[in-house]
């Protein structure tokens, strides 16, 4: 996972995932009692996680971002959880937008938004710096009008 995903040298110590444990929480809170982020449980193993990075409420905008471990991958488990996501911000959160932004190389990221309908938006250039390099990213976006016309179950 390391090769996508920058912030994993920054979590050192059990003190650095508690910290991150008690910032969640926090938003928890701060949301009124709606999480924002998710951990992904398959067989009683903790296989990833996906949730809203950033909510902007007076826009109804959420940010999503996730992982899976390599071990769960292939299988399905995301896509259910990110559909899962969907239903529960465009229905709980109210959102309006939903965005996803992915490294342009790392297919299997990319592949998620464009299986569930987002639509790629552009690109950013140098988006995010990856220990050594900047990479650029492909943009996507998916509005509550798309998800539910696309007929899915109410």
């Amino acid at each position: 996972m390391r090769e996508w995903l920058g912030w994993l040298d920054h979590i050192e110590s059990v003190e650095d995932s508690l910290n991150n444990i008690k910032a969640r929480i926090k938003a928890f809170a701060d949301n009124g009692g709606y999480p924002e982020s998710f951990a992904i449980i398959y067989n009683g193993e903790i296989a990833g996680t996906v949730g809203f990075n950033d909510v902007n409420k007076f826009n109804r905008i959420g940010v999503v971002g996730y992982w899976l471990g390599e071990k769960f991958q292939g299988n399905g488990i995301m896509t259910k959880a990110f559909e899962s996501l969907i239903e529960y911000g465009f229905r709980e959160l109210g959102l309006n937008r939903i965005e996803v932004s992915a490294a342009i190389d790392n297919k299997k990221s990319r592949a998620l938004p464009e299986k569930l309908g987002f639509t790629q938006e552009g690109e950013r250039r140098q988006a995010e710096w990856l220990y050594d390099r900047f990479v650029d990213h492909a943009f996507y976006g998916l509005l509550a009008e798309e998800w539910h016309s696309d007929n899915r179950e109410d």
